[in-house]
């Protein structure tokens, strides 16, 4: 169920309620009885699981990369270094 924010116009307070989408938004203060307006918050969420990564997100500063990075539609994954191939001694 999602959780919206609302706040008041006569006193400045911030509520939160738990609401169904269908659920008419709140109209009056619980403190003042002033009116409320609903604000619009910022949602975050991680995608957990297999075939995600750290790059994925694109706000990691450790990347290496721009944000814009994230979005270029593939996925980048970590690869050890190769080993490199023994020199020859001459004879």
């Amino acid at each position: 169920m999602p959780i919206y924010e609302y706040e008041c116009t006569n006193c400045g307070r911030v509520e939160e309620a738990f609401q169904k989408i269908s659920e008419e938004p709140l109209s009056t203060c619980s403190h003042c009885q002033g009116e409320l307006h609903k604000l619009i918050s910022q949602s975050s969420f991680h995608l957990k699981g297999s075939g995600w990564y750290v790059t994925d997100y694109g706000g990691s500063k450790s990347s290496g990369g721009s944000p814009s990075n994230a979005t270029e539609g593939s996925a980048k994954t970590c690869e050890a270094p190769k080993p490199k191939p023994a020199a020859k001694k001459d004879e």
